[in-house]
């Protein structure tokens, strides 16, 4: 399925784009602007293959030539500008978009530039851009994908309509994971609260087989970690720490707790993350009293501060999971 219809969220944006197109009020620039994975990309492209088609409609067809040219990445009206320095430079700027604006479109009503990573752009660069925006010809839509606006210089900003691409609500990232993607339902919880929104990341989790491993040598320990001595500590540490991301391994572990203290509160599973661990988690939350729940919990928040700050790795998390065994 091609077209807005079919970008999961982001109502907001794809009404004023397809409005846009609608009432022939296209803007000469736009800032799509949120973290990687938000869809900006997908909403950029979709508007410009709207933007193409032949149908004239507020959708692409997905059936026409040009369509089927944007499709396979071969528009001739089509330019993403692309860099091999870290940096975007001026030379990138204006040998993809400045000296090319000036070329009519070859085959439709719009010529689009599309700018990943734009916030890479140099200050020589957005100025060289800024003479584009300024007199642009009327053909010409540049697309600045970005994960911070606020990056680009004000003259770029207030020569741009931008639109923020914002996090999704978890249900509906669950939704999609289950049932485009058939997920299980506990490794798509598990996904979804990771990815605290984010579509693309969610769905980069769920099929990534390390994320799995990780989960299942976590879990493992938040399970036994009361009847393990020091040794058996140190020997799953060392393997986390030559595996994992121990960032995310504690981010596991936080959602764990999360779990036993709400269930603590509400003795009600229906909004558990591991449903199906409800057994351990029934019996830890048991087992601990509110004090130590938080105690945990804050451990683990220390533990996050201390290994960004290079503190020595084992100490810090021994103290963490003395601190789980105590709980």
């Amino acid at each position: 399925m091609l077209g807005f219809q079919a970008i999961i969220g982001h109502e907001q944006i794809k009404k004023n784009l397809m409005n846009a197109i609608e009432k022939k009020q296209v803007s000469h620039a736009y800032i799509l602007a949120g973290e990687e994975g938000t869809g900006r990309m997908l909403l950029a492209k979709t508007f410009a293959m709207a933007l193409l088609c032949e149908q004239g409609g507020t959708e692409p067809c997905g059936t026409c030539r040009s369509c089927l040219q944007f499709m396979s990445d071969n528009h001739p009206d089509v330019r993403y500008v692309t860099h091999e320095k870290a940096s975007i430079g001026v030379d990138d700027v204006r040998r993809q978009i400045v000296d090319d604006v000036p070329i009519r479109p070859y085959s439709s009503a719009y010529k689009i530039y599309i700018v990943p990573d734009a916030e890479r752009m140099t200050v020589q660069a957005e100025n060289a851009l800024l003479k584009t925006l300024e007199e642009p010809p009327e053909y010409a839509v540049i697309i600045l994908i970005t994960t911070n606006a606020d990056s680009f210089l004000p003259t770029i900003r207030s020569r741009c309509i931008t639109l923020q691409c914002k996090p999704l609500v978890d249900r509906a990232v669950k939704d999609y994971l289950m049932q485009k993607l058939h997920v299980p339902e506990e490794e798509a919880d598990v996904c979804t609260a990771f990815a605290r929104g984010n579509l693309g990341r969610a769905v980069q989790l769920a099929g990534s087989e390390d994320f799995s491993v990780m989960r299942e040598k976590v879990l493992r320990l938040l399970k036994n970690v009361k009847e393990m001595d020091v040794s058996q500590m140190q020997a799953i540490l060392k393997d986390l720490k030559e595996t994992a991301d121990i960032s995310m391994c504690i981010d596991l572990m936080q959602l764990w707790y999360r779990d036993v203290l709400m269930f603590k509160a509400t003795k009600d599973m229906n909004h558990f993350i591991f449903k199906e661990e409800f057994s351990y988690i029934r019996r830890l939350a048991e087992q601990s009293d509110f004090a130590g729940l938080e105690r945990v919990l804050k451990a683990m928040d220390r533990a996050k501060v201390r290994l960004d700050a290079n503190v020595n790795y084992e100490l810090t998390m021994e103290l963490m999971l003395l601190t789980m065994k105590e709980c």
